[in-house]
């Protein structure tokens, strides 16, 4: 997982011994994997099996429950998980400056460009939606949903994908 540090090579914390900062850096790949393996989880739950429940309501119950978790979703855990899946591994990476070998270091920045897509659609694409979706409220649910349901399935199928790929990467680098 990581090389050996060669004499004289500049190192982001010098204060830290080696075994230290190689320590350091396994937890936080250890903890990436958790966490990113968490909010993969979430994400493909709502794949597999919200959205299809969702579906088969009618207009009015759809878009009533998606307001719903809508409001309850971005909540202090799932902060903690949609932060966690950039800043861990990132901070993995350069607390392994110089250590990853060939594998971890690439897998590492993987998942990030994995994760930071993923967070681009999430705030490009559907939290727009949401907010759409919101502002709606009290208008033609059948029209809201229209306009939500198809293009948010979409994006989230592709931030579900980014997550899953992070999540595999993040455990090859270990």
């Amino acid at each position: 997982m990581f090389v050996q540090p060669q004499p004289g090579e500049i190192r982001l914390c010098e204060r830290l011994s080696p075994v230290m900062m190689s320590a350091m850096t396994s937890l936080l790949l250890v903890l990436s994997v958790i966490v990113t393996g968490l909010y993969a989880g979430f994400m493909l739950t709502f794949l597999i099996a919200i959205m299809p429940g969702l579906a088969e309501l009618t207009d009015e119950q759809f878009t009533a429950a998606m307001r719903r978790f809508n409001e309850k979703v971005p909540g202090p855990l799932f902060l903690v998980l949609f932060l966690g899946v950039v800043a861990l591994p990132a901070a993995a990476l350069l607390t392994g400056l110089g250590e990853h070998d060939e594998v971890a270091g690439p897998a590492i920045v993987g998942a990030l460009v994995c994760a930071v897509a993923g967070h681009l659609i999430t705030i490009a694409g559907n939290i727009p939606l949401n907010n759409a979706l919101a502002q709606s409220e009290g208008g033609d649910d059948s029209a809201a949903r229209k306009a939500f349901e198809p293009r948010w399935n979409t994006l989230h199928q592709v931030r579900t994908a980014l997550a899953l790929v992070a999540c595999v990467l993040l455990a090859v680098a270990l």
